[in-house]
């Protein structure tokens, strides 16, 4: 008889399941343990193989009981049905405090469900839905989704990541081989193509890529991508004969790309900038985040560029602008016999449009502002922003040449001259020091301006031949140089999504997996180019011809966490020099890939790539023994086949974008790991997820400790109840010394093609001193520009992450990873009497652990409950900084009007998203 049983048991399964939506979906076994496994964590009893015996024990029960059979033909039960038998196995087992989380987990879940489906304004939710935590649908909802004119959403996520992904594909049809040669001169009727501009309503959803329907707006990206190719003799078929392919099927291959592109982004491996996710097959079509204008001395053009920059802002980017070409306050203008008003008065213009046009209808647009540290009207442009309400609407920078860097570190004489740009002529000398000791005391006060190493940006710089010159402005928030009227798209990659769980319970870092996704993301990247729709002409004509883009990263700091690797240790910085590498070589590698089918970028021949240079200082400034990769062979490669992309890597701001993927901000550490939200129904806590866990693992988590953190600053540091491990690891950005801000921001530099947006942090109580040392760091470090923010340093302060009990206990310092790096990389003798002082306690530190020749502390082992982790640590030898400062008159989010953080000099809002600036 048991055999009997055993051998019934065994031809039948739950092999369906029915979902609250009424669809029937494959059963899954391990949803079940899943969630009992969660419902253990929640009862402070983890135990994975319990959660499957259990889950197991449930099935069985379920076969046997022939209960399938009395509901259902094809064996399908309810969502419902099984969570049901789940709190029922649980108390049979005598799980009793488990059942009752599992039935806690069941009702917030249902209120979660409720919670989605409110901002959604949907009945039901969909599989991507349900994937998306609430912040990120909040965040997708106010800003994303598309509306009708009575402001209802008209789409969800999945539609939107649909639309993004169908018209990035739109280009892989454009070149598909059938169609595209490169190396072609074919002749095409192009009136024949520009006349389906004017049907772009009836072909509205009627032509296809597999299954994905191209709506109007995708086939005006089409219509516009085709004639663009045309042009240049590439296309060998006529427009109708593009149309009656796609309208027979013979493109549907392309829907595997467009699924590639689709399952990025909603599995938030990789998102594009939030132009590109807000326009991307909608009306405005603008999919780039950064843009350059120039500014000549001649009302014309400076109108010119003012117009130019309205239809920038309107269509949803942002505007970096060099001022140093206007002539100074007070000079001569001959056609009126009047004065110059200086290049401070012509940034009000751009301040006022800016005012009264909003980002695609949606936010206010940002602006860099750059004057160049020669100009005669510096020191006016250093201390305007010390105002509070001046210039509200730019970042200012100064730019510098290696010119006065060398007056600066000169012992014997550090005079500098200030020439006019209309005349050449020298106006007056300054001392260099002077200027720089005013740079830093006005980036004390207010946190501006900030620095632009035009010297290190130019450096590596394949294009200043074929541009007839070096690169002398950048985008908003820094990253992004660019020459005038060029564009750039940019994308982040989720590093904290290339993880695979070993044997042990331990995460390792998946490298093919971070390949793969850097090589498509670039392919995405590339097609934005030729799908955009950009608001002026010329931008469209300079960005096609350098074809930059920016691959970048978020989610470092949750990597790190999930790896057990603190931020500033030696393994920290060693293994973030590896992912800029890779991403750089991999990202570099595909662009070549593209290049040998569609053609490298139109400059290249002009560039010193065919000299066999790159632009990443690494491959040239680290010893090639330390390479992960053969470099020597990938430059081979590009003198071969060319290039596709001039510039491939940058490191945008991503405030929205990793809202939305719910990780750290680009190569930020996090901003807190527990801070208190007060709402009108009370309080809460928000906790970094995987901080959360490791509570929960390990037994810790309580409202009590919850509160001691947000009262630490968001920190963990000297809290006695978190064991030494968590502490060492989970650090935040104020347990980061300001120096080794700097030195993660090198250490990515050294592979970023372009540049690197991040934040400076620094205490309230440096001094101005320290401010100049951060710059001079900063230069001999390779960065190419710096943004400091001092705690206290605006008016419109972070948001509070501390009750009114907060007691900081802890002290932060310098690694020693970063005083032997300076010790052995920095031979500047002005640079080193200046900075060293920060050490000037670093030999008799009493704070000092043992640790081997390497700096790192010894192998630590923490046993709490179940868990056991061994982490290598190098928290040692810091230098003393006090709390920072309190934080007052905080600015108001002008979306949701929740307070605003200031993160890689920006604000941004954590509850909705907003940023004033526009590449994330």
């Amino acid at each position: 008889m048991a055999e009997t049983d055993l051998s019934e048991s065994k031809s039948k399964t739950i092999v369906h399941i029915k979902k609250r939506n009424g669809t029937i979906v494959d059963f899954e076994q391990s949803k079940i343990s899943n969630a009992i496994y969660k419902a253990l964590v929640a009862a402070g009893k983890p135990d994975h193989k319990l959660a499957e015996f259990l889950a197991s024990k449930l099935v069985n029960k379920v076969i046997k009981s022939g209960y399938l059979e009395s509901i259902h033909k094809d064996h399908a039960l309810s969502v419902e049905d099984v969570q049901d038998m789940v709190e029922s196995i649980l108390i049979e087992e005598g799980l009793a405090e488990t059942a009752k989380a599992y039935i806690l987990y069941r009702h917030e879940r249902r209120k979660l469900r409720e919670t989605k489906m409110k901002i959604l304004n949907k009945r039901d939710l969909d599989e991507v839905d349900k994937s998306l935590d609430i912040n990120s649908l909040r965040v997708l909802s106010s800003r994303y989704l598309l509306r009708d004119n009575n402001g209802e959403i008209t789409e969800g996520p999945k539609q939107l990541f649909e639309r993004v992904a169908i018209l990035v594909a739109i280009s892989d049809v454009i070149h598909d081989p059938r169609v595209y040669d490169f190396q072609g001169n074919y002749s095409q009727n192009i009136s024949e193509a520009e006349n389906y501009y004017n049907k772009v309503d009836d072909f509205d959803s009627k032509l296809k890529i597999g299954k994905y329907y191209l709506n109007k707006y995708h086939f005006e990206s089409l219509i516009r991508a085709y004639i663009d190719e045309v042009k240049f003799g590439r296309m060998k078929v006529s427009f109708k004969d593009l149309l009656r392919l796609i309208a027979e099927g013979q493109m549907a291959n392309h829907q595997d790309r467009l699924l590639e592109y689709y399952n990025l982004m909603v599995s938030n491996e990789f998102l594009p900038n939030t132009p590109t996710l807000m326009n991307a097959g909608a009306r405005l079509g603008q999919l780039s985040a950064c843009f350059v204008l120039d500014m000549p001395d001649d009302m014309y053009s400076i109108m010119k560029s003012s117009t130019d920059a309205a239809m920038i802002f309107k269509s949803g980017g942002g505007v970096g602008i060099n001022y140093s070409d206007l002539r100074p306050e007070g000079d001569i203008v001959a056609s009126t016999s009047g004065v110059a008003s200086g290049p401070t008065s012509f940034m009000q213009i751009i301040d006022s449009i800016t005012d009264v046009v909003k980002q695609g209808g949606k936010r206010r647009g940002a602006n860099m502002g750059i004057l160049e540290s020669w100009h005669p009207d510096i020191e006016k442009f250093i201390t305007m922003k010390t105002k509070p309400g001046m210039y509200e609407n730019f970042n200012v920078s100064v730019g510098i040449w290696s010119d006065f860097w060398k007056s600066l570190v000169n012992k014997e004489d550090h005079r500098y001259p200030l020439k006019n740009p209309r005349t050449k002529a020298t106006m007056k000398n300054i001392d260099s020091h002077q200027l720089m000791e005013l740079i830093a005391l006005s980036a004390w006060k207010s946190a501006e301006p900030g620095v632009i190493f035009f010297d290190n940006i130019n450096q590596y710089n394949p294009c200043i031949d074929a541009k007839g010159g070096p690169l002398r402005a950048t985008n908003p928030c820094g990253e992004q140089s660019l020459y005038p009227y060029e564009s750039c798209n940019l994308g982040s990659i989720n590093l904290s999504k290339f993880v695979k769980r070993k044997a042990d319970g331990l995460y390792e870092f998946d490298w093919p997996k971070y390949e793969q996704s850097i090589r498509t993301a670039t392919r995405f990247l590339d097609n934005v180019i030729d799908v955009n729709k950009y608001p002026v002409e010329e931008i469209d004509v300079n960005t096609k011809l350098t074809r930059r883009i920016g691959l970048g990263i978020m989610g470092i700091a949750d990597l790190l966490f999930l790896l057990r690797i603190p931020y500033d240790s030696k393994e920290g910085y060693e293994f973030m020099s590896k992912l800029a590498e890779t991403l750089s070589y991999f990202s570099m590698d595909e662009s070549v890939v593209l290049s040998k089918s569609r053609g490298a970028f139109p400059l290249f021949e002009k560039t010193s790539y065919k000299k066999g240079e790159i632009p990443l200082a690494g491959y040239y400034e680290i010893p090639k023994d330390l390479h992960s990769y053969d470099w020597d062979s990938l430059i081979g490669k590009i003198k071969n086949y060319g290039i596709r992309n001039s510039w491939t890597t940058t490191i945008a701001p991503t405030g929205t974008l990793s809202m939305i993927a719910d990780v750290s901000n680009g190569v930020e550490p996090v901003f807190a790991l527990v801070f208190e939200k007060r709402v009108t129904v009370g309080r809460f806590f928000y906790t970094n997820k995987i901080f959360e866990s490791a509570l929960k693992e390990n037994g810790l988590y309580t409202d009590e400790i919850l509160l001691k953190i947000a009262n630490n600053y968001g920190s963990v540091r000297g809290i006695d109840e978190i064991p030494q491990w968590m502490q060492d690891l989970f650090v935040t950005a104020i347990d980061i010394h300001w120096t080794d801000h700097i030195m993660a921001q090198a250490v990515w530099q050294k592979w970023i093609s372009n540049a690197i947006a991040k934040t400076i942090n620094m205490p309230g109580d440096v001094t101005v001193e320290d401010v100049k040392c951060a710059y001079l760091l900063a230069h001999e470090f390779g960065l190419k520009g710096v943004t400091i923010y001092r705690d206290g340093s605006r008016n419109e302060q972070v948001l509070h992450i501390t009750g009114n009990d907060r007691e900081k206990r802890f002290q932060v310092y310098p690694s020693k990873y970063l005083h032997d790096f300076i010790i052995s990389n920095i031979h500047e003798p002005y640079v080193l009497d200046q900075v060293m002082p920060i050490f000037k306690d670093y030999i008799n530190n009493s704070h000092r652990i043992n640790t081997d020749d390497e700096g790192n502390a010894p192998s630590k082992s923490e046993t709490l409950g179940s868990s056991r982790i061994s982490i290598n640590t190098n928290t040692d030898l810091y230098l003393n900084s006090q709390p920072r400062g309190v934080e007052n008159n905080k600015e108001s989010c002008p979306v949701c009007k929740n307070f605003l953080i200031i993160t890689e000099g920006c604000n941004m809002c954590i509850e909705c998203g907003f940023s004033s600036c526009g590449s994330g």
